[in-house]
């Protein structure tokens, strides 16, 4: 998921970096039902399609995520719930077969803790090249089909899905959601969904997100009384050896999944799945960025960990990524390295460094893009934009990094050298950074502090693997994404897989246990 405001579903897709799923059918049991998920491996080809997607204007928001290929799983026993088998596309993204409509249409869509709404591609998309590729509701086959028609558009990274609202019953597995009001799309952007497998996505975000304000899925089951408790829980398999991917269970959690005790934290705003994150620590190292605290959230729809590009390239730096060399950022650090240095060893307050020296605008709490002054009706003077507004950015990032330097007695050389080269750590537009796959062992810990409590993540959880042997590429599992509310993380599947986290929607929490890897 890739966050925008508030009621429209910024969703962002990063090629490198997606798991693609797809299910079978579940067996219920006692209110609580399962998802198993298994494994494919890359398909190259998909990466090169999915590049093909991608407009200029588009990068920054593509650096979350990207969708690729699933192939459907066979059917999974459960112990005492319903089963159904995903596969695992390169450890980012997970995917589940529904039913929609009396006899049920099968689609297969992801569970997207990011967004609230389901949508399926519909019979009448007639202009849209990526329906031609995917299965289609028709709402004639069904016998339990109630027409709604208001339109409907939800905005993506890439573009958005628009078409119109329809309602039917939902099946997952043996689960029957009746009278559920989703979305039949219509129109959907070309090239990004047409390379995709999955058919559309089911949202397990708060209604607060929902766009036309339907009821999700999710708030139906509870409503409905198909749960055993008001929580679902995901578990994913990181071990890409093995065929099972993981499992989402609906109305539990299952104990062989994690090892002790989960740490839980309220829900801060209810919308996605937010909640207050401590300070980033790098190697144990605190970074300083969130040692007052920031917003994050945990996101199953997003494949890597998304945070503030600041800190993204001080990460990708220390386990020697290398992004897009930035010659904004470098001219920053070479025209106003030594006075912000100077202006921090004088204690000038940092937050107004940036406007001090003409970088930034102060808006009273912080320094803001000069081409802000001219937002009119919504709309920005491009001539007071560009490089101004980058400079600005640039200038408040070497702020941040020289005060973490400050402390550690460097000199006006070494921290001017050291900022330098973050600078050409930045991420590129892609949001992709790739790393030497035979220095994994010398990579520090990453770790984040949630609850009061320090979880970490080691290499070989954070690094994606792309191939085998000397055609093998490592990928960060870190990207960039700086949005306006924040700082702000999106937790998505990097983290969730080294850690089983918990949706606990009766109570407002979010929980975090080690993942017991199979």
């Amino acid at each position: 998921m890739a966050v925008s405001s508030m009621g429209t579903r910024g969703s962002a897709v990063t090629v490198l970096s997606i798991l693609l799923f797809s299910l079978a059918f579940p067996v219920s049991a006692d209110g609580v039902f399962r998802i198993g998920l298994k494994k494919r491996a890359l398909d190259q080809n998909s990466r090169l399609a999915a590049r093909l997607a991608v407009r200029e204007e588009e990068a920054a928001a593509l650096a979350a995520r990207k969708y690729g290929y699933f192939e459907p799983g066979p059917v999974g026993p459960g112990e005492e719930g319903n089963v159904v088998a995903l596969k695992n596309y390169m450890n980012a993204q997970y995917f589940a077969e529904i039913g929609l409509g009396s006899p049920p249409q099968n689609f297969t869509v992801i569970f997207d803790t990011g967004s609230s709404n389901l949508w399926v591609p519909s019979s009448k998309c007639y202009f849209s090249v990526a329906c031609y590729f995917h299965s289609k509701y028709k709402s004639s086959l069904s016998s339990t089909y109630q027409k709604n028609g208001r339109s409907a558009n939800i905005h993506y990274g890439t573009g958005s899905v628009s078409g119109f609202f329809s309602q039917d019953y939902v099946t997952v597995g043996e689960l029957t959601i009746k009278n559920q009001v989703f979305i039949e799309a219509t129109r959907e952007p070309s090239i990004t969904f047409m390379v995709a497998k999955f058919d559309g996505i089911l949202g397990l975000g708060f209604k607060e997100i929902s766009v036309g304000k339907v009821v999700p899925v999710w708030d139906n089951m509870v409503n409905q009384s198909l749960v055993k408790e008001s929580v679902f829980s995901f578990w994913f398999n990181r071990n890409t050896e093995d065929g099972e991917g993981g499992e989402i269970m609906f109305g539990g959690m299952d104990p062989k999944h994690y090892r002790g005790e989960h740490t839980y934290v309220p829900v801060t705003q209810k919308g996605y799945w937010q909640f207050d994150m401590g300070d980033v620590l790098i190697g144990g190292q605190t970074t300083g960025f969130c040692a007052e605290g920031c917003q994050a959230i945990a996101d199953s729809g997003t494949s890597l960990i998304a945070g503030p590009t600041t800190i993204i390239a001080e990460v990708n730096q220390k386990i020697g990524a290398a992004g897009i060399v930035s010659q904004q950022c470098k001219a920053v650090v070479s025209q106003y390295g030594e006075k912000i240095m100077e202006m921090l060893m004088e204690k000038e307050e940092p937050a107004k460094i940036c406007s001090r020296i003409g970088l930034c605008a102060f808006d009273g709490t912080r320094g803001v893009s000069m081409g802000i002054k001219s937002m009119v009706n919504g709309k920005r003077d491009r001539s007071t934009g560009g490089l101004g507004d980058g400079m600005c950015s640039y200038c408040e990032m070497a702020v941040v990094w020289m005060q973490s330097q400050l402390v550690q007695n460097q000199t006006l050389e070494q921290v001017l050298n050291y900022i330098s080269e973050l600078c050409e750590r930045l991420p590129s537009p892609m949001g992709e950074s790739a790393v030497d796959c035979n220095s994994l062992s010398s990579m520090p810990t990453v770790s984040f502090t949630i609850g009061g409590k320090i979880f970490d993540l080691k290499p070989e959880q954070y690094i994606l693997k792309v191939g085998d042997g000397s055609s093998a590429q490592c990928i960060s599992g870190f990207t960039a994404l700086d949005v306006p509310q924040g700082p702000l993380w999106i937790l998505g599947d990097v983290f969730m897989g080294a850690y089983h986290t918990v949706f606990d929607y009766g109570q407002q929490r979010v929980g975090f246990a080690e993942a017991a890897q199979i």
